[in-house]
């Protein structure tokens, strides 16, 4: 058997050179620097579904034996689709080394676990939350990532991206608070969600009353103009 580790480690790093030069969409993987047997992934909720906004983190943890032998998946981010730190049932995943092809790639893997997770289909692992729950976790997962060092060694980059919308965020909650009047004991993961709808809900009623108001005048004009059309043509016959 000790003769797979060179085969695993070769392996990993071809998939690890593929996928840096042709990136798979939404999803960024490290290996760790001590250990590349062990990958973190992260995952962006796509903008079409209920988990945009949020970053998802998890592990793979491959065997020896890769590729010949499917790596164990795990989602470490609360998400509202899997459960976290638990192993996920799925055809690329330990779970099933029967359906498990030794073409398959890292990149295959995450794309794979990508797919299953914009579904609903129950497996092992996985959990049923509504869609507001979902989107809640989207946002809670900024700053549950943050505290991660892991994730802020391996992922500076998404870090950064992370840190800039959270201060956007905290702003938007400030300018909420002094506009609503916002008790200073709410919460503040509530207050931030609660701040981000509500500017975003004043916005679309004051545009919907500003584009209403300016109808009702038109509406109002246009009638102005017709009455005074009728008038003029009845005085201009009965001078005839």
């Amino acid at each position: 058997m000790t003769n797979l580790r060179p085969t695993a480690t070769c392996r990993l790093k071809q998939d690890y050179m593929r996928l840096k030069r042709d990136p798979v969409p939404y999803i960024t993987a490290e290996p760790l620097p001590s250990n590349i047997l062990e990958w973190h992934y992260v995952i962006k909720g796509p903008e079409d579904s209920p988990y945009y906004g949020g970053y998802y983190h998890g592990t793979l943890l491959f065997t020896k034996e890769f590729p010949f032998k499917p790596p164990s998946i795990y989602m470490t981010t609360p998400n509202g689709r899997f459960k976290i730190n638990k192993r996920l049932c799925l055809s690329i995943s330990d779970f099933h080394p029967d359906t498990w092809n030794p073409a398959w790639s890292v990149a295959t893997i995450l794309t794979g676990l990508l797919s299953f997770m914009l579904e609903a289909t129950p497996t092992m692992g996985s959990c049923e939350t509504t869609i507001h729950e979902k989107r809640r976790y989207a946002q809670q997962s900024l700053e549950f990532n943050m505290k991660n060092e892991v994730f802020q060694e391996l992922f500076p980059e998404i870090c950064e991206e992370i840190s800039e919308r959270l201060q956007k965020i905290e702003e938007q909650r400030k300018l909420a608070a002094s506009t609503d009047g916002i008790p200073n004991g709410t919460d503040s993961s509530a207050r931030t969600g609660d701040a981000t709808d509500g500017l975003l809900g004043r916005t679309g009623t004051e545009d919907s009353n500003i584009w209403h108001s300016l109808y009702t005048n038109l509406i109002v004009l246009v009638g102005f103009v017709v009455f005074a059309l009728i008038v003029h043509y009845v005085i201009k016959s009965m001078n005839i």
